[in-house]
């Protein structure tokens, strides 16, 4: 019985379609297959569940009055950091990587440190002259203000003013404590 069955769907089958249709099809989705590496996926190396980065170690500043991990976008002075980490590729919180310039126009944004309870300034400055580094990529936007306010706006290019304008990664300088209104 089975065996009919299979005959009769062949033969039908042989009958309606033809080469060229089934290569069209076979074609079609064989190319379509291909495709799909192409589209958007979330990646595991946005960080995993525990704060951290994959391929990087969890750090600590050793400072009491520095509290936190500068490699996760957790820590305090990020709250108005774009960019990839420079703790991440070489540098530190207020360090570029070797090989790279500090750009000497930045974005600034006010953070609270949770050991004192205070208000400081930070200065986000990028660091400029090597390829993008790629890894610790954070996207916090608080205190974030439209163009309008450059200077308080975190998605410019701030490699203006360095030799070379492509941009590798980010820092986080504190300039001082903010004054309370």
């Amino acid at each position: 019985m089975l065996d009919k069955l299979t005959e009769r769907l062949s033969r039908h089958m042989a009958q309606k379609s033809s080469r060229r249709g089934f290569f069209n099809i076979f074609g079609t989705a064989l190319v379509g297959g291909m495709t799909i590496p192409l589209l958007p996926v979330a990646r595991a190396s946005s960080g995993p569940s525990d704060g951290g980065y994959s391929g990087v170690a969890k750090q600590t500043t050793g400072n009491i009055q520095d509290p936190g991990d500068p490699t996760s976008c957790d820590y305090w002075r990020y709250c108005a950091i774009d960019g990839f980490l420079c703790t991440c590729c070489g540098g530190s919180q207020s360090a570029c990587p070797p090989g790279t310039e500090m750009s000497p126009i930045t974005w600034i944004g006010t953070c609270q440190n949770p050991a004192d309870g205070m208000n400081y300034i930070i200065s986000y400055n990028d660091c400029c002259g090597k390829p993008s580094c790629s890894r610790c990529l954070c996207n916090r936007n608080e205190g974030d203000r439209p163009m309008v306010r450059p200077q308080a706006n975190n998605d410019i290019n701030w490699c203006l003013g360095t030799e070379s304008s492509s941009y590798t990664c980010s820092t986080a300088v504190i300039l001082g404590v903010a004054i309370e209104e």
